[in-house]
């Protein structure tokens, strides 16, 4: 059963290093494996990679290490 009352929130990273449509599943696989994460939608074109999740079971480093597992570097975007 999945809780509905999780206090999520959208995380937004710019990730570097891919340059192709399949490294986006890739990172997209990696990241959604992390406990608490409810989503992830990685933008080819700009670079972003969205991820709705419950900061108290996946931090923004944790985030940042799962990019970094998938081969890739990332860090939080302002915007």
């Amino acid at each position: 059963m999945v809780s509905t009352t999780t206090n999520t929130i959208k995380t937004i990273l710019r990730a570097e290093g891919f340059s192709c449509p399949s490294c986006v599943n890739k990172i997209e696989k990696q990241v959604g494996k992390l406990k608490g994460v409810e989503s992830v939608k990685v933008h080819f074109a700009s670079a972003r990679v969205e991820v709705v999740h419950d900061p108290t079971l996946a931090t923004t480093d944790d985030l940042v290490a799962a990019v970094a597992k998938a081969g890739y570097t990332a860090k939080p975007a302002a915007f």
